[in-house]
C-alpha cells in the first residue's frame, strides 16, 4: 500500500470556500489512463481533481471518482472536483447543457468549480475544435455575458463556485465590473520559466486565487519542438533540489503551494503521482523562492500563437 501523503492545506476562496491547494491535472491523460490515475492519486491522498470538457477524458475521471466512493476510500463530500467550460460553448444558451454534460460524463450532482477555460469562443454547434482549411472558427460571444451564464449555474447548484482560466488583467477587470459573483480563481500557466509576479499581484489585489497549470513546465505538450528548453532539466533547479533532497519536479512544486497558488501537476505514473505529492515536508528557504523568481524568461508554453488574431485572445498585453 502506498504511503499517504501528508493533507494538503486548504485556500480560502474570496466566498467563504476552501479548497485544497494542490491537486491532479487531468490534461493530455489517455481515456485509458486516466480512471486508473485517479484512482490511484485518490488512494495517495488526493482529494482535488481538475478536469475539462475539452481533455476528452471526464467519463474515464468519472468512473475512478465512483469506484473509490463505492470503495468507502472517500465520500462525495472530500472530494473537490473542478472542471471548464469549453470555448465552442460560450453562446449563452449553450452553458447551461455544457456545465450538465460534463456533470453527467462525471457522474456528479454538483461542481466544486467551474471555470471558462479560455476567453475565445469557437464556433458553435460543431466539433470541440472548429477549423475549416487548417484554420480555427471563432465565436463572437463576449466572454463577459457567457460569465452572467456561469454565475446562474451557482443559483442552479450546479456548481458550488465559479472562476476563469487565462484571463488576461483587463478582461478580468471587465468581468469584475459586471459580476454579482465574483470568480474565486484565475488558472494559467505558472512555473518558474514564467513566474506570473505581475498577474499574481493583481490576483491578490482583486481576492482571486492563482491555480498554477503546467507546474513542471508541461513537457509533454502536443506542440513541443525537440530542442524547447525543458524547465525540470534545468541543472541550477537540480541545484536546489539536491540541497533539500528533492528532486526538481518536487522543488518546483513546492515553490507554487509556497507562494499561495493551487497547484494540479499532471501525471499518469504512480509512482510520480505519489513523488509529486511530497512536498510538504520541507520548506524552501526565502533565498531559494527569489532564486527560483529569476528563472523567469517569459516562457509560456500554452501560447496558442495560432488564434492569436482572436479579438479576446488574452496573451497580446503583458498582463
Amino acid at each position: 500500500m502506498a504511503s499517504k501523503v501528508i493533507k494538503a492545506p486548504h485556500v480560502k476562496f474570496n466566498n467563504g470556500l476552501e479548497f485544497p491547494i494542490f491537486g491532479l491535472g487531468t490534461w493530455k491523460s489517455k481515456p485509458g489512463e486516466v480512471t486508473q490515475a485517479v484512482k490511484d492519486a485518490i488512494d495517495i491522498g488526493y482529494r482535488h481533481i481538475d478536469c475539462a470538457r475539452a481533455y476528452g477524458n471526464e467519463q474515464e475521471v468519472g468512473a475512478a471518482i465512483k469506484a473509490k466512493i463505492a470503495e468507502n476510500v472517500v465520500k462525495r463530500e472530500d472530494l473537490y472536483i473542478t472542471s471548464k467550460l469549453w470555448n465552442t460553448f460560450h453562446r449563452t444558451d449553450l452553458v447551461e447543457p455544457a456545465c450538465r454534460k460534463t456533470l453527467n460524463d462525471l457522474g456528479l450532482e454538483c461542481l466544486d468549480l467551474y471555470l471558462i477555460h479560455w476567453p475565445m469562443g469557437y464556433k458553435e454547434d460543431g466539433e470541440l475544435f472548429p477549423e475549416k482549411d487548417g484554420k480555427t472558427l471563432y465565436s463572437d460571444v463576449d466572454y463577459v455575458d457567457t460569465w452572467k451564464e456561469m454565475e446562474r449555474l451557482v443559483k442552479l447548484g450546479l456548481t458550488k463556485s465559479i472562476g476563469v482560466s487565462n484571463f488576461n488583467t483587463e478582461q478580468l477587470d471587465r468581468v469584475l465590473a459586471i459580476a454579482t459573483i465574483k470568480p474565486v480563481t484565475n488558472q494559467i500557466e505558472c512555473h518558474p520559466y514564467l513566474n506570473q509576479k505581475k498577474m499574481m499581484e493583481y490576483c491578490k489585489s482583486k481576492g482571486i486565487v492563482v491555480t498554477a497549470y503546467s507546474p513542471l513546465g508541461s513537457p509533454d505538450r502536443p506542440w513541443a519542438k525537440p530542442d524547447d528548453p525543458q524547465l525540470l532539466d534545468d541543472p541550477k533547479l537540480k541545484k536546489v533540489g539536491d540541497k533539500y533532497k528533492k528532486t526538481p519536479a518536487q522543488v518546483v512544486l513546492r515553490y507554487q503551494v509556497q507562494r499561495g497558488n493551487i497547484t494540479i501537476p499532471k501525471s499518469v505514473t504512480k509512482s510520480r503521482i505519489e513523488q509529486n505529492a511530497q512536498i510538504f515536508d520541507f520548506e524552501l528557504s526565502a533565498e531559494d523562492m527569489a532564486f527560483l523568481d529569476s528563472f523567469d524568461c517569459n516562457g509560456r508554453v500554452c501560447h496558442l500563437n495560432w488564434i492569436k488574431d482572436h479579438k479576446y485572445f488574452p496573451f497580446n498585453i503583458e498582463v
